[in-house]
């Protein structure tokens, strides 16, 4: 267990292809969605592009293929 907290959820051979993230995506990441989501809501999406990546990132590094 290199640095996993849970190593089991990444053991298996996985049906999707990838090793299972450790949280729902709607749970990842927190800080940077609340930045994201308020960045959105006062200034618009177009306006907002670095808080977006940030937070994409995150989800990646999370496990998340997005």
């Amino acid at each position: 267990a290199a640095g996993a907290a849970a190593p089991a959820a990444a053991v298996g051979s996985g049906g999707a292809g990838a090793a299972a993230p450790k949280k729902k995506i709607c749970c990842a990441c927190p800080d940077t969605k609340k930045l994201r989501d308020e960045c959105i809501a006062e200034h618009g999406e177009d306006a907002c592009g670095k808080w977006i990546d940030v937070h994409l990132r995150c989800l990646r590094e999370e496990g998340f293929n997005v």
